[in-house]
């Protein structure tokens, strides 16, 4: 059998960026990206699919359950565009000084970085 080249997507948010969940148990959740996970094809984003992790105590630190947000997949957010308070996605254009910047497809506006 021929093997598949597994090769991740270009993921086009970064860090930083305000996004919404459109699917999973969190669908409809808005928060940022803390990390990405580009040979995963995955981000971290703050308060969102939040898993249980019993910790065990010491001197320095007390024990207990602590959440920890966990990775999801790229295809499960979209970013939220603030000018139509929807999801949207992330297209690129060149501005008048031939600097490649992202933006908003739904509303056209210019995403900051």
């Amino acid at each position: 059998m021929k093997k598949l080249n597994n090769k991740p997507a270009r993921i086009k948010f970064r860090k930083g960026d305000s996004v919404i969940v459109i699917a999973g148990k969190d669908k409809g959740k808005q928060s940022t990206i803390i990390e990405l996970f580009i040979a995963k094809n995955k981000v971290l984003v703050e308060g969102v699919n939040l898993k249980k992790k019993h910790q065990k105590g010491n001197n320095d630190s007390k024990g207990g359950i602590m959440e920890i947000p966990a990775p999801i997949d790229v295809s499960n957010i979209a970013l939220f565009d603030p000018k139509t308070k929807k999801p949207s996605r992330i297209g690129y254009e060149f501005d008048k000084k031939g600097k490649k910047i992202r933006i908003a497809k739904k509303s056209g506006s210019i995403i900051k970085d």
